[in-house]
């Protein structure tokens, strides 16, 4: 163990997985934060693209919710705000659109808001690429790795 990392949590075990009745634990993404240039403009992208409503707004602040609960909440920095790729932390989200016809959607709605979308066909799942309107990339595939499981990490993740 690095001395920096804390000691394993009481009901732990090896590999850092926690025991449960049932087996393994089902925990799902609930939220996601997002920092924007301009809040506007971001809401009525992700709301185009991902088919979200908003539920709550302010003067730089909005959230808005997929039909199945999940967060997205949006904050605008301002014009001058930036999105380094290849730091640490969470550098985009993958959707999974409900069928084919959801995903040319998606495609349609990211072909209309950026200049670089690529779509492909990757180990049985069909993923489209495009960026949203602050720069930063937005995956969408079809099916989801529930209906077919990924065999491979994508190479476009070693791209930068």
């Amino acid at each position: 163990m690095e001395a920096d990392e804390p000691e394993r949590v009481a009901g732990a075990v090896p590999g850092g997985e926690p025991r449960c009745k049932g087996g393994r634990p089902r925990l799902r993404l609930a939220s996601a934060v997002m920092f924007v240039r301009e809040l506007e403009r971001s809401v009525r992208f992700y709301r185009e693209v991902l088919a979200l409503e908003v539920a709550v707004a302010d003067r730089t602040a909005a959230l808005l919710v997929s039909p199945d609960g999940f967060e997205l909440y949006l904050r605008s920095m301002g014009p001058g705000a930036h999105h380094p790729l290849g730091n640490v932390g969470i550098q985009y989200l993958i959707w999974t659109a409900d069928g084919e016809e959801d995903l040319r959607r998606c495609e349609q709605v990211l072909r209309a808001w950026s200049d670089h979308v690529t779509t492909q066909t990757v180990d049985g799942f069909i993923l489209v690429e495009g960026r949203g309107p602050d720069g930063v990339p937005v995956l969408v595939t079809y099916p989801g790795p529930d209906e077919v499981p990924r065999q491979h990490i994508l190479r476009r993740f070693y791209l930068w």
